[in-house]
């Protein structure tokens, strides 16, 4: 190539931010704003109420309306959420999946209404519910039904909507539970067989090609750039090797692995937290580098996701970082950079080995749908290793374990740093959806869900009956509660064993402050942990009891989706010294208000509770003002310690000395 000739330059990823938050109106105005920066497509975040098929007036949504998303309540909420946004133009995201069939319903009624050829719709619904049950917990219905209508929705766009992709496998979530490459890699590719394996039957074997090269992959990116790269390959060479060998699939274009990413959100500390803006970048190049495994569209989290809520501002900055990448520098000119090099091409076999293995191993089970309770516990598992690493300091984390010492950030400000929802929304939000209720045809709706119930319960595909629903004025609420009526509710798997591990070092002074704790008790110190509210990632919740249990104490430990009420309850009945309580998803106010004053009127006010989450240091102080004993973040990583105050807050010795 001349100096004078412009390289020829691959087309840009697509560029996105996760983004949805307060109210629909709100969102939208968000949404416009991030298209005039130059976001090329949209990825939409839900509230937990609706990713868990409620409306905003559930008693479980309380205190979650608007928090981590967007509610969207009926078709009203999703025509505003896209208002000037012409669909038939847009690439959108949304990260939904207990409740996907019904919000594809919803968006496509929205489509409709601009006047739309749904043909030409392009976009992505997540609808992984296996990931669901191993490491997120908005799932609503068992695995099979689930399973079937995963294929329901998939079955219904190859028909109608044939550039949509109905699922988007999701191993993101699996590194954040603490899976290592080789179980990301294996989980992953198990659940895309599990819906494969639904889908063949339901199309002519000429057509399965095309269905299967619909489905597409939704991965993380760790700080352990090199390795998450040869990841990438892995996946690519995996995924061609499964759709050719077990599928017979013999075009090359339909067994291109297509995905998208978030780089890793576990890793962003809240220490330190300008320190994120490099580890956010570092874990982009393992997804952008190599040509051969490079992710279509990338969606990076902001520098203080760790803090809270992300500011406008901050998605812009790591938007910027996107673009800075893919159009001020010249890696889009160039051919794989690490075609045979030979340290990748090892570690890249590596993985495939590793990933092999455990597949067979999964296959043994009864693949994906049959080892959910197995893969849940190697994930808790694998996650205890990760933070006993950090915690002996095997495992390097800078700002956290070493060079802890630092100037206070000028980025944080008066406001922390963090964008927080007027505690109005939910209100606001409620209001409008009685006045939806009050305004709709309910013989229609009736009519609409009657037809819903049979198709649910008839074994029917029920896109066609839900997109009618949506048009009907059905809301996400009473969606839902058909799929469950038909299909029942699932309780997930702690992923928590009942037996000791042993595994941790320096456990044996603690254990013996239990026993003498417990014998001044007499009987075990019992510690209940619960997750009040929607949020449902347990992770921290997970690895709080696996470690208390490791140190003798005995764990009332009943997973995700409880009312304060259900906790007040169960320690009453239990009789409970101790109660934590874990909840991630900024609703941590309202709720613990909520225990507090349940916990005084069933005369339990003797017993100290303590609160972990993403919580500001503002918040914290309101938390204790409540009687919250101790108030735990992202910072306070040292588990030991955590379980040395769980017992000196139940030993009565130490009450009596106060």
């Amino acid at each position: 190539m001349s100096d004078t000739q412009t390289p020829q330059r691959d087309k840009p990823w697509l560029i996105r931010t996760y983004a949805g938050h307060s109210t629909a109106a709100a969102s939208n105005a968000l949404y416009r704003g991030n298209l005039a920066k130059g976001q090329t497509g949209l990825s939409v975040a839900f509230d937990l109420p609706t990713q868990t098929g409620y409306d905003s007036d559930h008693v479980l949504a309380r205190g979650e309306v608007g928090k981590v998303g967007v509610p969207v309540c009926h078709l009203g909420d999703m025509r505003t959420l896209f208002d000037q946004i012409p669909l038939e133009q847009m690439n959108t995201s949304m990260t939904i999946n207990a409740t996907a069939p019904w919000l594809l319903a919803l968006y496509i009624a929205v489509a409709e209404e601009q006047g739309a050829d749904i043909s030409k719709l392009q976009g992505t619904v997540q609808n992984d519910l296996i990931k669901e049950y191993l490491s997120r917990g908005t799932y609503i219905c068992p695995p099979k039904p689930s399973l079937k209508m995963i294929g329901d929705v998939a079955e219904y766009c190859y028909k109608h909507v044939p550039k949509w992709n109905p699922m988007n496998v999701c191993s993101y979530h699996l590194q954040e539970a603490g899976a290592t490459p080789e179980q990301e890699l294996a989980f992953a590719l198990a659940t895309a067989i599990a819906v494969l394996d639904e889908l063949k039957p339901r199309v002519p074997a000429e057509d399965f090609p095309t269905l299967a090269g619909r489905i597409s992959f939704f991965v993380n990116a760790g700080i352990r750039f090199v390795t998450e790269m040869c990841k990438m390959r892995a996946f690519v060479d995996l995924w061609d090797e499964i759709l050719r060998d077990r599928y017979g699939i013999e075009y090359a274009k339909f067994r291109r692995f297509r995905y998208g990413v978030q780089v890793n959100s576990l890793g962003l500390t809240e220490q330190q937290p300008e320190n994120n803006v490099y580890r956010i970048l570092i874990e982009m190049l393992a997804v952008t580098l190599s040509k051969k495994a490079r992710a279509r569209a990338v969606q990076l989290p902001a520098w203080n996701e760790a803090l809270g809520l992300p500011r406008p501002w901050d998605q812009q900055w790591s938007m910027r970082m996107q673009q800075i990448m893919a159009y001020e520098t010249d890696l889009l000119e160039y051919d794989d950079l690490f075609d045979g090099n030979p340290a990748v091409e090892r570690k890249v076999e590596e993985l495939k080995d590793g990933a092999r293995s455990e597949l067979a191993n999964l296959g043994a089970m009864g693949g994906a749908i049959g080892a959910i309770d197995y893969m849940k516990s190697r994930l808790v598992e694998s996650n205890a290793d990760r933070v006993n690493r950090i915690e002996r300091e095997e495992t390097v984390v800078v700002g956290v374990n070493r060079w802890t010492q630092s100037e206070p950030s000028p980025l944080l400000g008066e406001d922390g740093g963090i964008m927080v929802v007027d505690p109005a929304v939910e209100q606001d939000q409620v209001a409008r959806l009685n006045d939806w209720r009050a305004s709709r045809d309910s013989a229609a709706v009736e009519a609409a869900l009657a037809d819903l119930r049979s198709a649910a319960r008839d074994g029917r595909n029920v896109m066609e009956a839900s997109i009618a629903a949506a048009k009907a004025g059905v809301t996400t609420g009473e969606w839902a509660g058909e799929m469950r009526a038909a299909h029942g509710e699932y309780r997930g798997p702690t992923g928590v064993s009942k037996s000791v591990s042993n595994k941790t070092e320096g456990l044996d002074d603690i254990r013996e402050m239990v026993d003498a704790v417990s014998d001044r008790l007499g009987r075990r110190l019992r510690f209940l942990v619960g997750k009040p509210g929607l949020d449902g990632h347990s992770n921290g919740a997970e690895q709080i009891a696996f470690r208390a249990r490791d140190c003798g104490m005995e764990i009332d430990y009943e997973g995700i989706r409880l009312t304060p009420e259900q906790i007040v309850s169960a320690a009453q009945e239990n009789e409970v010294h101790v109660v934590g309580l874990s909840i991630l998803s900024g609703s941590h106010l309202p709720l613990v208000e909520d225990l507090m004053e349940r916990m005084r009127a069933a005369g339990l006010s003797h017993i100290p509770v303590i609160v972990g989450g993403i919580i500001p240091d503002e918040d914290a102080k309101h938390l204790r003002a409540m009687g919250v004993a101790k108030v735990y973040t992202p910072k306070d990583f040292v588990l030991n310690t955590i379980m040395k105050d769980i017992v000196t807050l139940a030993d009565p010795k130490a009450v009596a000395a106060e």
